[in-house]
């Protein structure tokens, strides 16, 4: 399988000196091109902070990261904001839509900051939604949605443009469980289209159902293991 993410000894530590916080702590991490991947762990493991790295949103204390062969360390500002922009279709826990813009207007923001055409971003948009079951919402404010909905809505917008990887963080956890195993088939659906998803959680349930798990507790990996059964 081809490489897609190489952590080697990754460290973050926040407040260094006496009272120096260890978010991550040696960690070592390879996912491979198309795999599914939950991350787990408590409040405080430290899963947060490496999604932040994964995604390119921060940047380690030390230690090595590659995305597709590049060093990200070696990246200015602007190569990892096109990196955010092209290579990874963020969905976070708190939806982050866009309050005076209906569904589809929220799906075709980003699509406009790629600088894509409006008729071609109004398709991608349409084609998106429908993905997500939500193609009749499309003129929906998030007011007049369900939680659910507006988060098939954020997982619409992060997909639109047909990133190589998703990254979901807590994607359910503000969510009721039938909705929660609503946006859990979506992202396993995205799984076996041939996309990288990685998902960022606490809950066992979810880990359950990716084909690999990655529990880190205090900053350090502790498992690393496929679960038998899942395709």
């Amino acid at each position: 399988m081809e490489e897609l993410v190489r952590i080697r000894n990754m460290m973050k530590i926040y407040n260094p000196g006496e009272n120096e916080v260890h978010a991550l702590d040696g960690v070592d991490l390879t996912i491979n091109k198309g795999e599914l991947v939950a991350i787990i762990g408590h409040s405080g493991s430290g899963k947060s902070t490496l999604m932040n790295m994964i995604g390119a949103l921060d940047t380690p204390t030390s230690g090595e990261y590659y995305l597709h062969g590049k060093d990200v360390r070696k990246l200015s500002e602007n190569e990892l904001s096109d990196i955010r922009n092209q290579e990874i279709g963020f969905i976070f826990q708190g939806f982050n839509l866009i309050a005076n813009l209906d569904a589809i207007g929220n799906v075709e923001l980003p699509l406009i900051y790629r600088g894509i055409e409006k008729k071609k971003r109004r398709k991608l948009a349409i084609h998106a939604l429908g993905m997500v079951g939500l193609e009749s919402r499309k003129k929906h404010k998030p007011s007049e949605m369900s939680g659910g909905q507006q988060q098939r809505v954020a997982i619409a917008r992060a997909i639109a443009a047909r990133p190589p990887i998703i990254l979901a963080d807590e994607p359910t956890g503000n969510l009721d469980s039938k909705s929660s195993n609503e946006i859990i088939d979506i992202l396993v659906g995205l799984y076996r289209e041939g996309r990288t998803v990685i998902i960022i959680t606490h809950d066992d349930e979810i880990a359950a159902r990716a084909k690999r798990v990655v529990r880190i507790i205090d900053g350090k990996i502790d498992a690393d293991y496929y679960n038998e059964g899942v395709e």
